[in-house]
């Protein structure tokens, strides 16, 4: 069964089961997120995919596409919303770009970028969090997690482990591996798992592998994210 619905005053088909964001990208429509992710369990913890349905505000990656429904993406109070959420996100971590490995192929700051966020907004929480640098391949700085739930779903839906875990509310939030010490060294993570590797921030990072593709050629300093988006949306579909 198929359908159609509009976003914008654009009609965009739909097949059965598919979420408004999987709708949208698939008709070449970028919606701003960060927790989405092609091929993975809906989530819907960031928010900045938010869109306004029938006069009703909805998370697109996790509402599903209906016939008749009446969308829209692009507006001042959406973009302004999704502005103000990322610029939480900033400060509510330690997100300082310009010393951070992964500037110009993180998708916050992509997003940063792609709303026009010219600044934080909001005084910088300074979160006192610990680096863990226990595991020979695999680093954490938790201070630029952003509770995605990317890692803890990879590593549940395609690397078959349950290496990581949120736990806590509100500011006592926290990523936390699941082994004994609570450290991932004692975790059964993998450089090669998809866990190691999908975090859309400079949370998890690979040992010994900074700066090989330098500062000025990363996919951001090149590519709009949402061009990134939606070309990874169409590998996946193939």
């Amino acid at each position: 069964m198929s359908g159609t619905i509009n976003i914008d005053g654009q009609n965009i088909p739909f097949e059965e089961g598919q979420t408004i964001i999987e709708a949208a990208t698939a008709a070449g429509v970028y919606i701003p997120h960060l927790c989405h992710q092609p091929g993975y369990t809906p989530h819907g913890s960031c928010k900045v995919c938010t869109v306004n349905v029938n006069g009703r505000n909805c998370s697109a990656c996790t509402f599903p596409a209906v016939e008749g429904q009446t969308i829209v993406n692009n507006s001042a109070e959406l973009e302004q919303d999704r502005r103000r959420m990322t610029q939480m996100l900033f400060v509510e971590g330690n997100h300082f770009c310009p010393s951070c490995e992964k500037t110009g192929n993180c998708q916050l700051q992509g997003v940063a970028y792609h709303l026009n966020m010219l600044d934080n907004h909001f005084p910088h929480f300074f979160a006192n969090r610990e680096m863990d640098a226990s595991h020979p391949d695999i680093l954490i700085d938790h201070n630029r997690c952003i509770f995605c739930n990317l890692c803890v779903r990879a590593s549940r839906e395609k690397d078959g482990k349950n290496v990581f875990g949120i736990s806590g509310r509100g500011i006592n939030k926290r990523l936390i591996i699941n082994s004994d010490s609570g450290q991932l060294k004692d975790s059964d993570i993998d450089v090669n798992d998809c866990a190691a590797h999908i975090c859309p921030t400079g949370a998890i990072l690979i040992k010994r592998t900074g700066y090989q593709v330098p500062i000025g050629k990363r996919i951001y300093d090149h590519h709009d994210i949402s061009e990134v988006a939606l070309m990874e949306e169409r590998e996946h579909g193939k």
